[in-house]
């Protein structure tokens, strides 16, 4: 039950009810309404900036997951980046220089991208400095990682073909050394056996019993087994590429025919003494650009340095040769 109130009238000197109308009652409940109304938006507006709500929570951990997340990959860009670099270093310092390559330069392997915005769509937010940054890293990684990429294929291509080539050089003794009975003759000016004369001698005369094995000195393909060339009796010639050619003379016969591709180290043939031959031996020679050279310098295949040393000194002795 509302309390009456009353007020002191002074004209008739007696206390008088108070009577309320609806119309201020109305409008005294709107003033209130309307304060508490905006009592209660201040107090939340306040509130907010020290209270956040639970999706506001929920949002910033998922910022700060994110970011950290951003950290984390830029560490493993950086570890990354670290053992790229050494893979950088090593391919232009040892493969690339091994194999006549140039080396590829720093600008091309670490270049940006030029031209248009690449990032423009990850502009305006609160994080876009480490996102940018992020994926730009990555952009340059993974060029960097394509560039190397084509380096390492094309050594692949160029040690294949530096080993084919390795294996092709004629680069043994093609006669061992247990059925040798002497290294003859070496290259150089000899006397010859039948004229007694002093001319040059191109090739070397291993000295060996009829019959013993004679390898081939490289890998190639036979051009020639037969015995239509003047002076050399039963001979063999193996085409080995890039420039290079050897020759087997005064055979006893051949294990190989024309046109027989043949890895170093096959045996092709016998020794023997046909041609123009004093006694059974195996005139090896060495051709280079269709220029026959010195056969000492091709034995590091299956030498030691001291049978290498022993058989230089024997070869560099002026002595007659056996053909």
């Amino acid at each position: 039950m509302s309390k009456v109130k009353y007020y002191y009238d002074s004209e008739t000197l007696s206390y008088k009810k108070i009577e309320r109308k609806k119309r201020n009652t109305l409008k005294y409940a709107s003033i209130f309404i309307l304060a508490s109304a905006l009592f209660a938006f201040l107090f939340v507006s306040i509130a907010s900036q020290f209270v956040k709500s639970p999706r506001e929570r929920a949002l910033v951990r998922e910022l700060q997951h994110m970011e950290l997340q951003y950290r984390l990959l830029n560490k493993k860009m950086d570890e990354a980046q670290a053992v790229l670099s050494n893979v950088e270093e090593r391919d232009n310092a040892i493969y690339r220089l091994y194999f006549e390559a140039n080396p590829i330069p720093e600008e091309q392997r670490k270049a940006g991208f030029g031209g248009i915005n690449r990032y423009k769509s990850l502009e305006g937010f609160d994080n876009s400095k480490i996102i940018i940054e992020t994926n730009k890293r990555m952009d340059i990684l993974q060029k960097q990682i394509v560039v190397q990429s084509k380096s390492l294929d094309e050594i692949a291509v160029l040690a294949a073909d530096k080993e084919k080539f390795l294996a092709s050089i004629p680069a043994i003794q093609p006669v061992n050394n247990e059925d040798l009975t002497r290294m003859a003759s070496g290259y150089g000016y000899r006397t010859d056996p039948f004229t007694k004369v002093r001319k040059f001698h191109y090739g070397m005369d291993f000295t060996a019993p009829r019959g013993s094995p004679i390898y081939a000195s490289g890998d190639g393909v036979v051009t020639r087994a037969d015995n239509t060339a003047t002076g050399y009796g039963n001979h063999i010639r193996i085409d080995h590429g890039y420039g290079y050619e050897s020759l087997y003379a005064h055979l006893y016969k051949y294990n190989v025919r024309a046109n027989q591709k043949v890895k170093r180290g096959d045996l092709i043939g016998f020794v023997g003494s046909t041609g123009r031959s004093e006694a059974p031996h195996l005139h090896y020679e060495v051709w280079k650009d269709n220029e026959r050279i010195n056969p000492i310098n091709f034995y590091y295949g299956n030498l030691s340095a001291e049978e290498y040393s022993n058989l230089l000194e024997r070869a560099a002795l002026e002595n007659q040769s056996l053909d």
